[in-house]
């Protein structure tokens, strides 16, 4: 398979699968796009593992052996993603062990890990999300790296907690709790469900938990959105639309808890393509 092929292929993963970080892509130079699409391919192939339905065991020696497969001194020349992922990182400095911490993540959601304070959910944030974050940052490019890498984990921390908050249901009905149990006490909630799917927490406790997690998101944002001038004109555009996206839905998340809590929010087209539009203008967002 020839590097064109594998990049291509990786560009429709990320036309397919990338609902929201596809509009932020697509604002790069051709090979900023090309590389930061192969890093989203194989990031995509682990969150897939990850969440698959096969057995706990038979998940993780997959991820084992995607760890193996990406630290090979040579990528399986019919695999695609990791032929177009190894010309990207001899390229760009794309720090490709950070993909080590995105494994490990998506391990502990395949061992059913849970949190009981937010120390330890940050740190989960960091592996599944601030590592991409940093990923990324291999593919923008900065002059000043060791102040720029913790605010690109920084954003990655803020779309992750708003993953969180967006997905509550579907992780719920999947057996899975990310929120903090020191928070859900705060609160006093439970997360419990009833017979028919439906959260039986007064509404109004979860209301003010969700709203928390949001304001806590947001610190998150202000932090990260630090990174934004520190980079070039098409990778700010980028960054700030991938942000850009991400704040909106959780603005809405925060507007309706109660929607958030009984369907997957989501922002339409539109408003996803006006957001990437005045990123590239440099309008607030």
């Amino acid at each position: 398979m020839s590097t064109a092929e594998a990049y291509r292929h990786c560009e429709q993963v990320v036309r397919e699968r990338a609902r929201n970080f596809a509009y932020g892509i697509r604002l790069l130079p051709p090979a900023k796009r090309r590389a930061l699409s192969a890093v989203y391919a194989f990031a995509r192939r682990i969150d897939d593992i990850g969440d698959g339905s096969g057995p706990a065991a038979q998940r993780l020696t997959r991820l084992s052996e995607a760890r193996t497969a990406l630290h090979r001194s040579e990528p399986d020349p019919g695999d695609p993603v990791l032929v177009a992922l190894r010309d990207a990182a001899r390229r760009f400095p794309i720090p490709v062990r950070v993909f080590d911490e995105l494994i490990d993540g998506c391990a502990a959601d395949v061992e059913g890990v849970s949190y009981e304070r937010f120390g330890s959910l940050l740190a989960y944030c960091r592996c599944v999300a601030g590592s991409v974050g940093r990923l990324s940052l291999g593919v923008f490019g900065t002059s000043d790296p060791d102040t720029a890498e913790p605010l690109a984990d920084a954003l990655g921390v803020a779309l992750q907690i708003t993953n969180i908050l967006r997905d509550i249901r579907e992780d719920r009905l999947a057996g899975r709790i990310y929120l903090p149990a020191e928070d859900l006490e705060r609160f006093g909630c439970t997360l419990d469900m009833d017979a028919s799917g439906e959260f039986t927490d007064p509404p109004d406790r979860l209301a003010a938990l969700i709203r928390f997690q949001a304001e806590r998101a947001r610190t998150w944002y202000e932090h990260g959105d630090r990174l934004v001038p520190m980079l070039d004109r098409r990778s700010a555009a980028c960054t700030a639309a991938m942000a850009g996206i991400y704040r909106r839905l959780l603005a809405r998340i925060a507007a309706d808890p109660a929607g958030a809590l009984s369907t997957r929010l989501s922002l339409s087209r539109w408003d996803k393509t006006m957001v990437a539009a005045r990123s590239l203008t440099g309008a607030q967002l």
